[in-house]
Formats: structure tokens, C-alpha cells, sequence
């Protein structure tokens, strides 16, 4: 392993207060720096002796092959850090929109987000979109404008485009100084103190010169004026009116109110390459940033979803953590890190494990008494062990064999269930085979291991294309799946995925069934007629009995059903079942002797392959309903590849400043790889959803 395994200041006892605690999750497009950034800030804090590279395969965060090869994250990694008093649980994730699971499982671990911007390349529709679903769930923002020391870098322009694009709410806490064209001052636009980066990454504190007054008014005024509206501070508003001088205490106090309530997002310039800003952000996170108690109550149920209360971020209270991340070490076994939301995690204790409501992605609801082993603070890829976690942690468990990535891990006696955040749905179907029967054994238990550690995961084994298909978020997603199971020895293949098509009859015809056999003793003997149909698409499957006179006896009349039912679902010309048709059996003829269950079953399917020998049969597509979200100046693009597809717009609707939501029918084959196609057709920005339609005739 390249990752150098440091950071002996993670071995200070872990906090007994959720005061004490920040953790604050770090968001942006890929090539940001953010893991750059949280390398420097744990050098800063001198937790590691001296900080890793991502060209070099040596940051704490980056440990995973993969990672490291690809200079990239691919999944959330912790790494706390001590500033003064207060515990920071630093929580990097990948920026590649494949990897929208890490992120989300981030965002569930954190209480606030830190948006890395960079000062040279400004915000992305992508990045954009993160803010708007932080937005929707109240979830605490800062900005940090990244790199600010690159030649291109502007910082001006980087916060106005941050305005723009994240709302007024943005303002500068702190104003970047040039000297040369070259950052090397931070002006505290609170504190009115200077910050001089001149002689290196460890800043000269002191106070303003006088003539810098005047060029900061307008800024400071803005960001004063942010704090009044945000934290609703009346005798604050007072006493900026009158011009009284308050008190820098106050006016942190109320910045972290403003920031708690989700209203304003201070802006803090940076370059984790020299070091400048690293103080000034953990002085913010600590002073800015709430701390879990401030994040409100979670609410829990009984596993089978009964009996809801709140949970408060209470070290006393009943014990509730969720899986947020899951990881297999080779000599530890599973590793679940989990954020505790009530109570106190100790090792070497039984717990109840539950997981529900992930059906629809192949994990079925599980409950289970585990024993936690023992239980661990995390740092990148190492543990180090601790002899507790209170409520608004994180830590890393051990020995919980069955529990899976959006479990909730509770006391025996008083199990509980939280409900997992919501997931992203994969949307690029890969068929997957392994190259021997070992293979496919190996395939089926690496699959398993997989779906339990990452929830954007889905399998389907179908029955018709015989295929095992994975649905994964995107190619870099494929590529991370296949990589990993390669690596534990699995050799698989990939091939092109079937649709599985349908048909119907093309028009009403009348059927002929006779089956009769004579071999010696008792024989076979059916005869039936019937009438077929075609429904409206979605009618399913009708049988009508239409016989007079006995002519069929009622004791056949369900064998005739069957026949038909079971020939229906084998397909006639190409395999394809039969969909949509209504089945009338209007006559036949019987033996006494020789007439059978079987042989009328028989005589049943005859009689429906004869019916569509004259009928003739249509091929059905399966189509999807598809909802594109879609920023506005790409909705012509968007548009016009939804007609190639031979998709049929149903509609288009606003979505909040700037968006559109497309719905579509469009048939499934042309879906196969829509989830990489619609982002390239707007720079990353687009995403969709579908579900089944239903089926369409298949165009000649």
C-alpha cells in the first residue's frame, strides 16, 4: 500500500461531548483539490508530520488502488483532526458524477458541506446541482475558492460567479491580498485582523493597517448584513444602524446561527498548494459551523416501521448509528463506519442490526444480533482504536458481519430503524459472465460483497435473456466494479445487453387444436377450438368459456387455460411470450376414455399456435418512461437526441431557475447507455430517471 499509515494525533482520546465535535464534508468537481486540501489541513493541525501527494499515491484519503492509480478519488475516506478543542471529522469525496453514491453517503455523515470552487475554472452545472439538493434539505454551506495562487486564478470573479450560481446567501469572510499579482494576505473582514502569508504556510497575525478601512467597507457591510437577516438578530440590526462598535464574540455567535440555518454561506479563499487559508478554514469550521446537536432531530422507527419518535443527538439516549460506509480489509474482515446519531457506541457489546427498504435494489430487509468487536477511530485506511463514540461521531466498527451500507446499527433491547438516505438509481445496465464455473461461483459471492458495501448497485438475473445484468452509475463506476472483483480473482467477462421483447397477435383468429394418440391401452384424446384476439397494450391475459352442450367438460376447461397460459409464456416464433390476448374456447370433442388433463393442455397450445398461423404475430419493444433534468441552454440537445432515439416527448415542465424536466416515452434498447450520453450532451450537468412503460409495437 502506497498510503503511508500516519497520523498519531488521531490516537487522542475520542470526544465525550457532541460539542466537540464538527463534521463537515467536502464537495466539487474532480481536480479541485479537495483531497489536496484535506492533506494540507492535517499537516497544518500537525497530524501528519508532513502531507502526501496524489501524484504520488501518498495522501490518507486516496488509499485504495484505484484511487491512487487514477489520481482520483472513487469513494468517501475520514480523516479526523484536533483544532484546539474540537474533534473535525474531515469527510473527502470523489467529485465524478459516477461516484453520486460516495457523495451522498458523505453528505449523510456530515452536518455541513465545505464547496470546493477553483478560483481558475469558477462552478460547474454539476456542482450546481450538489448545491440544490444540499438546499433541499437544509444542509449548513461554505465555500472555499481553491488554488487562488495559480496563474489564472480570480478570485473576484470566482465569488461572484459563486453568487450567481448559489444565491445571495454567498459572502467573503475573508478578502485575499495580492503583492506582485501573487497572494500572500488575508484581511478578516469580522475579526479586522491581517493574516500575512509572506514568510510561508504559518501566518503573521496582526491588525489592518488604516488605510485598508475603506477599500473593506463594502464587503464587511455585506457580510454584516448577511448575519443580521440570517441569524434574525434584532438587537444586533439595532446596533449596526446606530454604528456601534460589536463585539467580534457577537457577531461569531451570530454567523454561526446565520450558517446553522442553512441562509448564509461564508466564502474563505485558499491554496492548500502554500498553505494559506488552512487556519483561517479550521478557525471557521470551529466557529462558523454547527456542531451535531444543532443538526435537529432524526427521526427512528421499530424495524417494521412502526412506532416513530425523534431521536436527539444525545450521548445518553438509545443507541442509533447508520452504516454510511462499508469496506472489506483483508485481515479485519468487514469494517462498517457509521455515523452514531443517539447514544454511545462501546466495543465489545451486542447490538441489533437492521436493514430495510432497499428491496428494489436486491438486498432484502434483514435484522440480526451482532457483536461489535471492537471500536475504531478512522484515518484514511487505518483504525485506531478507541473506547467509545458518542453521539454526533463517527467511528469504524469491526466484527458486524452482516451489516450492509445503509443499515442501522441499536441497542438489543430497544431496536430501531432509520430510514437510509436516498440513493441514486444506477442507470447503465453491463451483462456480466464469469469464464468458468469457478468463475461464476466467485462472481455470484464477489457480487453480493459488493451490493452490501455500495448501495448504487443493482443486479438483475433475468430469466428470459439469461443474462446477469449489473446496473451501475456510469463507466467509471463499470470500471471501479470489474477492477474490483478482478482483484479478488474473479475473471469476467462483459457482453452486450439483451432486451427482452414481446409479442401479440396481429389481429382476431379462430384455432384448431387436436391431440390424439393411440399407442396401445389407454391413449390421448383433445380436441378444442377457440378464438384469439388481441387486448389494448397492458390488458395481460384473458380466458373467456364459451362452450355449450358439454362439448368440453368443465373438468378440462382449466387444462385447456393452462395449456394456453404456458405456451403463451414460451413465446411461438422467436421465444418471445405472448402478451395482450383475449382466449375464447368456443367447442371441442372428448373420449370418454382416453381425454386427459395432459392431453387437453396439449390440445390448448395447438390450438393457439394454429390461431397465430393465421392471425400472424407483432413484435412488442419494452418502453420506458424517462424524466430528463435538464439545465435550460442544453434542452434543444437534450431534445433533439430524444427524437434519434425515437423517443416521444409527453412533456416539459420548469424546475426552479434554469431547468426543465422532459418527460418522455422512449424504448428501452435505445436507453442502454443514455446514463453517459445525456451527461456528455450537457457537460455533466443532466441526469434522469425511468421506469416501465409498458410495450410498443417494434418498427419494421
Amino acid at each position: 500500500m502506497n498510503n503511508r499509515q500516519r497520523g498519531a494525533a488521531t490516537a487522542r482520546e475520542a470526544p465525550r461531548k457532541p460539542e466537540s465535535v464538527r463534521n463537515v464534508v467536502f464537495v466539487g468537481p474532480s481536480g479541485t483539490g479537495k483531497t489536496t486540501l484535506v492533506e494540507r489541513l492535517l499537516a497544518t493541525s500537525s497530524t501528519v508530520p508532513r502531507r502526501g501527494s496524489v501524484a504520488a499515491g501518498t495522501t490518507v484519503c486516496d488509499h485504495e488502488p484505484a484511487a491512487v492509480e487514477q489520481q482520483r478519488s472513487v469513494g468517501m475516506a475520514v480523516a479526523p483532526l484536533w483544532h484546539g478543542e474540537t474533534k473535525i471529522n474531515l469527510i473527502d469525496t470523489p467529485g465524478h458524477p459516477d461516484f453520486l453514491g460516495e457523495l451522498r453517503a458523505g453528505l449523510r455523515a456530515a452536518d455541513s458541506a465545505v464547496f470546493v470552487v477553483d478560483a481558475a475554472e469558477g462552478v460547474d452545472e454539476a456542482t450546481v446541482a450538489v448545491w440544490r439538493e444540499c438546499d433541499r434539505v437544509g444542509m449548513p454551506r461554505g465555500v472555499l475558492v481553491s488554488r487562488i495562487d495559480r496563474p489564472r486564478a480570480d478570485v473576484v470573479a470566482t465569488v461572484e460567479a459563486c453568487r450567481n450560481a448559489f444565491g445571495s446567501g454567498v459572502v467573503e469572510l475573508y478578502l485575499a491580498r495580492h503583492h506582485e499579482g501573487r497572494p500572500h494576505q488575508l484581511y478578516g473582514l469580522l475579526t479586522g485582523s491581517l493574516h500575512d502569508y509572506s514568510r510561508g504556510s504559518t501566518p503573521t497575525v496582526g491588525t489592518a493597517p488604516q488605510g485598508m478601512e475603506a477599500d473593506v467597507e463594502a464587503a464587511r457591510n455585506e457580510l454584516l448584513e448577511g448575519i443580521i437577516a440570517h441569524s434574525e438578530d434584532e438587537s444586533l440590526l439595532e446596533r449596526y444602524l446606530t454604528g456601534e462598535a460589536i463585539e467580534v464574540g457577537t457577531l461569531l455567535s451570530d454567523l454561526e446561527t446565520a450558517v446553522a440555518r442553512g441562509g448564509l454561506h461564508p466564502v474563505i479563499p485558499a491554496s492548500a498548494e502554500t498553505g494559506m487559508g488552512m487556519i483561517e478554514l479550521l478557525d471557521g469550521i470551529v466557529r462558523g459551523f454547527p456542531a451535531p446537536t444543532e443538526r435537529g432531530a432524526l427521526e427512528a422507527t421499530a424495524p417494521d416501521g412502526t412506532a416513530p419518535r425523534p431521536l436527539e443527538c444525545d450521548p445518553g439516549g438509545p443507541l442509533a448509528a447508520e452504516i454510511v460506509h462499508t469496506s472489506v480489509d483483508p485481515h479485519r474482515g468487514r469494517i462498517s463506519l457509521a455515523r452514531v446519531f443517539s447514544g454511545t457506541l462501546l466495543p465489545d457489546r451486542s447490538v441489533h442490526v437492521s436493514g430495510h427498504g432497499l428491496g428494489e435494489r436486491g438486498r432484502a430487509d434483514h435484522d440480526s444480533t451482532e457483536r461489535v468487536a471492537h471500536v475504531h477511530t478512522p484515518f484514511g485506511a487505518s483504525l485506531h482504536e478507541t473506547r467509545h463514540c458518542v453521539a454526533g461521531d463517527l467511528c469504524a466498527l469491526t466484527g458486524l458481519d452482516s451489516a450492509e451500507t445503509g443499515d442501522t446499527v441499536s441497542d438489543t433491547g430497544d431496536p430501531l430503524l432509520i430510514q437510509p438516505w436516498d440513493m441514486p438509481d444506477p442507470l447503465l445496465p453491463m451483462a456480466l459472465a464469469g469464464r468458468s464455473g469457478e468463475d461464476e461461483d466467485a462472481l455470484a459471492r464477489n457480487l453480493n460483497r459488493l451490493l452490501a458495501s455500495d448501495p448504487t448497485l443493482r443486479v438483475d438475473r433475468s430469466t428470459e435473456t439469461r443474462q446477469l445484468v449489473l446496473w451501475c452509475m456510469g463507466e467509471a463506476h463499470a470500471d471501479l466494479v470489474l477492477r474490483r472483483l478482478r482483484e479478488h480473482g474473479v475473471e469476467v467477462d462483459t457482453e452486450p445487453v439483451r432486451v427482452a421483447f414481446r409479442q401479440t397477435f396481429r389481429q382476431a383468429a379462430a384455432g384448431h387444436g387436436r391431440h390424439v394418440k393411440q399407442s396401445g391401452g389407454h391413449g390421448q384424446y383433445a380436441v378444442c377450438d377457440i378464438e384469439v384476439e388481441p387486448l389494448p397494450r397492458g390488458g395481460g391475459f384473458e380466458f373467456v368459456d364459451r362452450v355449450v352442450g358439454g362439448a368440453v367438460p368443465k373438468r378440462f376447461v382449466g387444462s385447456v387455460e393452462r395449456g394456453i397460459r404456458e405456451q403463451l409464456a414460451k413465446g411461438l416464433e422467436s421465444g418471445c411470450p405472448l402478451i395482450d390476448v383475449r382466449v375464447t374456447l368456443v367447442d371441442g370433442r372428448t373420449h370418454s376414455v382416453d381425454s386427459s388433463d395432459a392431453a387437453f393442455q396439449t390440445a390448448g397450445a395447438l390450438a393457439l399456435k394454429d390461431a397465430a398461423e393465421r392471425a400472424g404475430l407483432v413484435t412488442l419493444e419494452p418502453v420506458d418512461e424517462v424524466w430528463v433534468h435538464v439545465p435550460d441552454e442544453h434542452l434543444g440537445t437534450v431534445l433533439g437526441d430524444l427524437s434519434v432515439r425515437r423517443g416521444r416527448v409527453l412533456g416539459t415542465e420548469p424546475e426552479g431557475p434554469g431547468w426543465t424536466v422532459v418527460r418522455a416515452h422512449v424504448p428501452s434498447t435505445e436507453l442502454t447507455r443514455y446514463a453517459v450520453n445525456v451527461r456528455s450532451l450537457s457537460s455533466g450537468s443532466a441526469s434522469f430517471s425511468r421506469s416501465f412503460a409498458g410495450y410498443e409495437p417494434l418498427p419494421w
